[in-house]
C-alpha cells in the first residue's frame, strides 16, 4: 500500500504538463500524492489578487502537508510561486524543491532560498519521496546530481 500524503504543488502554469510526470515519478517511488495546486485541469476563475490567495491558496496550502516547488527556468521569476512559499514557511509546512529536468541553480526562487529549510532535490523519485517524509533535508547539484555544498545554504527564517 503506497504512503498518501496531501501536497501543494507551487509551479507556473506554463508548467502544468508536467504534473502528472512529477505524480507518476512519486508514485514509482511508493508515495501517493493528492495535489491542491490549481492548474489547467482545475482552474482558478477569480481575478482578485487578495481573494485568490485568501480564499484558494492559502487554505490549500494549509490542508497540505507539503508544498513541493517544481522549479523551472520560469520558477524564478514568479511572484506566485515566492508567495506561495512564504505562505508554507508561514504555516509551518515542510517546502521541498525539485529540479525538473533542464533547471539550474539560479532557477530557484528567492522565497526558497531565503527560507528552505528543507530539502531541493533532483528529477528522481526516492528522493522526492524521501524529502517529502523529512527524511533528507538537502541540496542537490541539478547539473552533476550530487550534494551541493552547504555553505550556500541560508539559514531558515521567517518570511
Amino acid at each position: 500500500m503506497a504512503d498518501k500524503k496531501n501536497v501543494f504543488i507551487s509551479h507556473v502554469h506554463e508548467d502544468d504538463d508536467l504534473l502528472p510526470k512529477l505524480k507518476v515519478l512519486i508514485g514509482r517511488a511508493g508515495m501517493d500524492v493528492r495535489d491542491g495546486s490549481i492548474n489547467s485541469e482545475k482552474p482558478n476563475k477569480a481575478r482578485s489578487e487578495d481573494y485568490i490567495k485568501q480564499k484558494i491558496l492559502a487554505p490549500r496550502i494549509q490542508w497540505a502537508s507539503t508544498l513541493v516547488v517544481l522549479i523551472t527556468p520560469d520558477t524564478a521569476d514568479s511572484w506566485w510561486v515566492n508567495w506561495e512559499i512564504e505562505q508554507a514557511v508561514a504555516q509551518a509546512k515542510t517546502v521541498v524543491g525539485v529540479f525538473a529536468q533542464g533547471a539550474t541553480a539560479s532557477d530557484i526562487p528567492e522565497a526558497l532560498n531565503k527560507c528552505g529549510d528543507a530539502a531541493i532535490v533532483g528529477w528522481q523519485g526516492d528522493r522526492i519521496v524521501a524529502a517529502i517524509n523529512g527524511e533528507i533535508q538537502e541540496w542537490d547539484d541539478p547539473i552533476t546530481g550530487k550534494l551541493r555544498s552547504r555553505e550556500w545554504v541560508l539559514k531558515h527564517y521567517s518570511c
